[in-house]
C-alpha cells in the first residue's frame, strides 16, 4: 500500500488492520472502522504503549479512569500507556475511520 486513504471500503463487518510496518520494537499499522466499537463490557489492555491518531472520520475512545469518552477527529491523537484500559466506544458509521497505530 502507498497511500494510507488507498482502498477505503464503504462498510466492513469487523474492523480492517494492515500491519504496515512491524521490527522487534515497533509496529505500525492502518486500521479502518465503519461503525465498529468494542464489545459492550469489554476492555482492551495491551502489554505496550500505543500511539494513535485519527487521518479520516470520527470515533470515540474511552479510558476505564475517565468519566467520559473522549471525541476524535481528523488530526486529534492519544498516547495510550501499556495497561491503560481502554475501549472504542463508537466509529463514525457514515464514512470509513481510518487511524494509524504506533505500538513500541
Amino acid at each position: 500500500m502507498s497511500n494510507l486513504f488507498a482502498g477505503l471500503p464503504a462498510r466492513l463487518e469487523a474492523e480492517r488492520v494492515d500491519i504496515l510496518l512491524a521490527t522487534d520494537v515497533v509496529r505500525l499499522e492502518r486500521i479502518v472502522s465503519t461503525g465498529q466499537a468494542t464489545p459492550p463490557g469489554e476492555w482492551l489492555d495491551q502489554p505496550a504503549r500505543e500511539w494513535v491518531v485519527v487521518l479520516r472520520g470520527r470515533a470515540g475512545l474511552r479510558f476505564e479512569d475517565e468519566a467520559a469518552p473522549r471525541t476524535l477527529g481528523a488530526g486529534d491523537h492519544a498516547l495510550i500507556a501499556a495497561h491503560r484500559r481502554h475501549r472504542v466506544e463508537w466509529t463514525d458509521a457514515r464514512e470509513p475511520t481510518v487511524w494509524l497505530a504506533v505500538h513500541f
